[in-house]
């Protein structure tokens, strides 16, 4: 529900000021006042979703190697798809796949964290093109925390609230101190009928403390479509990939 009212009020407030410089009579705002009253209609449905309470989450799935890194958490996105190929395919087109074959990868990223062409560092959300995308996670911000080739891989990021400098070690992630997300990914492989791998990937966001889950929480209200999108179309390059 908060997602959804986030969602609504954003797309509302654009619809709103597009109509203060041109009503939009076929949508039936016929007047810049009709227009400046969508805007707060909409303004109100964004408040109201940021303000809503966090409460603890439960993804479905399978026991997964994800469950001993973050057994309790309050944000996340279950994806799965059906591969006809087998686990150790699967398993190389997860660790393989690249920015390139995910589609509208860059667009998506661009609108969540805008960015001149060519004058950023390397990171998850601008990896080179022709590079595997979680091997440029795993040398910029993320770390690997468990892996088991084959079965699953798990990857996480401090992404909150103020640290500047990344985790390089498992140990480190754990221990990291003060008001803070760790934010957790997983690539979850289970083997189907006869040649056919089920792909499960989560992400799970687990805060400390009162201020990092309220920071967290609108942040995460406005991003999560965007991500869930990117997210589906990661799994449809590692199909392509693996039934290749």
């Amino acid at each position: 529900m908060d997602i959804l009212l986030v969602d609504a009020g954003l797309a509302l407030i654009a619809l709103g000021f597009v109509s203060l410089l041109r009503p939009l009579r076929r949508l039936r705002i016929r007047t810049r006042r009709a227009g400046a009253l969508v805007a707060l209609w909409g303004l109100a449905l964004l408040v109201t979703g940021l303000a809503l309470p966090v409460r603890p989450l439960r993804l479905p799935g399978p026991p997964m190697l994800l469950d001993e890194v973050v057994p309790a958490y309050s944000f996340g996105e279950h994806h799965e798809t059906l591969i006809a190929a087998p686990p150790e395919r699967v398993y190389e087109s997860v660790r393989a796949v690249t920015a390139s074959e995910i589609r509208l990868f860059r667009l998506l990223t661009w609108l969540r964290s805008p960015r001149i062409p060519g004058r950023n560092r390397e990171s998850i959300l601008n990896p080179a093109a022709d590079a595997p995308i979680l091997e440029v996670a795993v040398r910029t911000s993320f770390v690997v925390l468990r892996e088991e080739p084959g079965r699953e891989i798990v990857v996480g990021s401090i992404v909150c609230c103020g640290r500047s400098r990344p985790p390089r070690t498992a140990l480190e992630f754990a221990s990291a101190e003060g008001s803070l997300a760790r934010a957790v990914m997983n690539f979850h492989l289970v083997p189907e009928r006869a040649g056919h791998t089920r792909l499960i990937t989560q992400t799970r966001i687990a805060t400390n403390d009162p201020s990092s889950t309220r920071r967290f929480a609108a942040y995460w209200r406005v991003i999560y479509p965007g991500s869930a999108f990117i997210r589906a179309r990661w799994l449809d390059a590692v199909k392509r990939r693996a039934e290749m």
